[in-house]
């Protein structure tokens, strides 16, 4: 019998999808680094999210693992080049949460350029401000899609209705684009976009892409919208642009201090960058639940639960 180790937090759908396939499946949330490192021969797969560092060396004893899945999108804390090059199959489940992120990223818009944060403390602090809360339209604007996977396209499909200009810069793909989506350049999203919107994973390659020299390259002062990971901005450079008008404002699911390892943030230790976003009124933050709903959580564990019994009954 296949067994399957799941080492945090899921819906029940994925045990029980995993169970009816006719898989042994543990679930041990609590494990450590070591403790996990010291079981995981006893598996034929592995279920993770973002507690434990999935690296080399991990990788390198886990001898009888067929493939590690990842309950969410990103594959960061997994070495994945490093486990498919020692025949390991590395799975995640993006399809899951994917209408979640582009609902919540709309949301974030509308919240951001229509300065509902700001007006909702306002009126509970007794001030009514209208003039100073005047929105803008999003009809007729330029919204760049920086990545068009899973993400990037559902956010976009939910724009149709706006009756605005979408375009999208993907760097590894082309011919992608449905007919509502300009696929462009980099140089063209520079000129062209009022609003911009992160839909990527965190590599070295996109690790702070909204840096400086980023921000300047816009023809236009801009709108930012992050829901992908908080390291693909650089908070420092985020804010100069704020302050000096490149950036009108942002919209932060994610934010590059987060632990996502503990799932938390420690306010203590967040430096004065931080704390400005924390203070500034055209900044509007979430703690990364772009993709968390009802729906997502079971659609996740459900997705991933189909995909590894794939796999592991390819294996048989």
């Amino acid at each position: 019998m296949k067994r399957v180790l799941v080492t945090d937090k899921a819906h029940p759908i994925l045990e029980e999808k995993l169970r009816e396939a006719g898989f042994a499946c543990d679930v041990k949330p609590n494990l450590t680094y070591d403790e996990l490192l010291s079981e995981v021969n006893n598996y034929d797969a592995l279920v993770v999210r973002s507690k434990v560092n999935i690296d080399k060396n991990f990788i390198s004893q886990a001898r009888t693992i067929k493939c590690i899945g990842r309950v969410g999108a990103g594959m960061e804390t997994i070495d994945v080049d490093y486990a498919e090059q020692n025949g390991i199959v590395c799975l995640n489940s993006p399809e899951g949460n994917r209408d979640a992120v582009g609902e919540h990223t709309i949301g974030l818009l509308l919240a951001l350029v229509n300065k509902m944060a700001t007006a909702n403390v306002e009126i509970r602090n007794g001030l009514w401000k209208r003039e100073e809360n005047r929105g803008i339209e999003i009809k007729g604007r330029t919204v760049g899609i920086i990545g068009f996977g899973n993400m990037g396209s559902s956010f976009a499909k939910r724009l149709q209705g706006f009756e605005c200009d979408i375009i999208s810069y993907d760097k590894y793909k082309t011919g992608y684009a449905p007919s509502y989506v300009e696929e462009v350049g980099l140089e063209e999203l520079y000129s062209r976009a009022d609003i911009v919107s992160f839909h990527i994973p965190l590599t070295d390659e996109t690790h702070y892409m909204a840096n400086e020299s980023f921000f300047n390259s816009f023809a236009k002062p801009i709108y930012v919208l992050n829901t992908a990971r908080g390291a693909v901005v650089k908070t420092v450079d985020l804010v100069e642009a704020l302050k000096s008008g490149k950036v009108k404002g942002a919209a932060l699911d994610v934010i590059e201090y987060e632990d996502m390892t503990k799932d938390g943030l420690d306010i203590e230790s967040l430096t004065d960058d931080f704390r400005y976003l924390l203070s500034a009124s055209n900044v509007l933050l979430t703690p990364h639940v772009g993709g968390w709903t009802v729906e997502s959580k079971y659609k996740l564990a459900a997705v991933l639960a189909d995909k590894i019994i794939d796999v592991l009954n390819r294996s048989l």
